[in-house]
């Protein structure tokens, strides 16, 4: 399962070292560009939207890259390349499309609302099936992922909705709210060491090993039921944007070095399954009260058990409450232990709790301990007391 993939940490890592408080979307633009999808960020200037998606373009050698900045007055030539003058003198409608968007890999559109009605039927064309239309035939074109960007969502009624439901992944990003973090990006220098890259085999290689992750009938029943939930709300997100989403949860998977998806990966469709601003907050709390599998359950409930009893025996130390609380406390570690040998693969996330909970077991012991050693003290000071009367009688 390797595969290489150590070049996906050091960039993830390097990402997340040089722009603060941008993991998620760190790894949301990595997930986009493995599973082929497009993402959008939302958020207000200078939040390094575009200076995320340039780095990371860099660090892939060998891949096609383009940006633009759209703004109302933008033309098709600005896209897709001028008209070809020679053909045009023919009266073939061709266009140049060298450097532009129909010929690269990864594409950046900032202000990707600005886009007008001259430019939209092209641009979604080629974002969603992935051909342009030069000289009325179909081209098929070389594109990963767009990443888009917006200071603003887009207002009812510009015909924009369309658009808006091609980008899969969605992320709102604001400005640096940690304090030391804030501090940290305002002496760094800007001047980092060199950066980690992969070439665009490299991408292609972990595109492949991301179709080929495995997802069980516990997601699918997961999504299932996600899926009925939302359309109790009146939320009814598109067939195809379900189907789309399962190669999200791959790469997902993949980044986190597996080849089977788990349920608890389904937590990054709180980002695709929304279709308005004011349906965000429900989505995300239907999401994530379906996000945990079978062992993550039962570690949350392991751990909700013992902090119980932990709790329990702190508020009261007698022997005979310490010796119940010890006999859970075996139970729990019990319970862990038979979760190993059935979850396999799962080993390293059981052996955490299991560590903490033996700690746990540990310090309750010693509460009970050192009142059962002062208990037994007294009595024998009692009885040498006693016998001492006894002698001198």
């Amino acid at each position: 399962m390797e595969n290489n993939l150590s070049k996906l940490d050091e960039i993830k890592r390097a990402l997340n070292a040089k722009f603060y408080e941008r993991e998620d979307e760190v790894e949301a633009l990595l997930i986009a560009i493995l599973s082929r999808q497009h993402i959008l960020m939302i958020g207000p200037s200078g939040t390094a939207k575009s200076a995320l998606a340039v780095e990371l373009a860099e660090m892939i050698q060998g891949a096609k890259y383009f940006q633009w900045l759209l703004t109302r007055f933008s033309t098709p030539e600005e896209l897709f390349g001028p008209l070809s003058l020679k053909d045009l003198e023919k009266g073939v409608y061709k266009r140049n499309t060298a450097s532009k968007m129909p010929e690269v890999n990864l594409v950046f559109l900032d202000e990707i609302f600005k886009a007008n009605s001259a430019i939209l039927n092209s641009l979604l064309t080629i974002i969603n099936e992935r051909i342009f239309y030069n000289n009325g035939l179909p081209v098929q074109v070389p594109l990963m992922s767009v990443v888009g960007a917006s200071n603003e969502y887009p207002e009812e009624g510009e015909g924009l909705e369309a658009l808006f439901d091609r980008f899969l992944l969605r992320f709102e990003v604001d400005y640096i709210v940690e304090g030391t973090n804030f501090i940290s990006m305002m002496k760094d220098p800007g001047q980092h060491k060199k950066m980690p890259t992969m070439t665009i085999e490299d991408l292609i290689h972990f595109q492949k090993l991301t179709d080929r992750v495995v997802i069980e009938d516990e997601v699918y029943n997961a999504i299932l039921k996600i899926r009925n939930e939302l359309w109790d709300e009146g939320i009814r997100p598109s067939d195809r944007r379900f189907k789309q989403s399962l190669s999200v949860l791959q790469a997902r998977a993949l980044i986190r070095r597996r080849n089977v998806v788990l349920v608890e990966d389904i937590v990054i469709l709180e980002n695709a399954l929304w279709e308005t601003i004011n349906q965000k907050d429900i989505v995300s709390v239907i999401v994530h009260r379906h996000a945990q599998d079978a062992v993550i359950r039962a570690l949350h409930s392991i751990q909700s058990e013992a902090n119980e009893v932990f709790d329990s025996i702190m508020r009261d130390k007698s022997v005979e409450a310490g010796m119940e609380a010890t006999q859970k406390m075996e139970a729990l570690v019990a319970d862990m232990i038979e979760m190993k040998g059935r979850y396999k693969g799962r080993e390293m996330e059981i052996d955490a709790l299991l560590i903490k909970v033996k700690s746990m077991q540990q310090e309750i012991l010693n509460a009970i301990l050192e009142p059962m050693y002062f208990y037994e003290l007294n009595v024998k000071k009692e009885m040498g007391t006693t016998a001492g009367i006894f002698y001198n009688m």
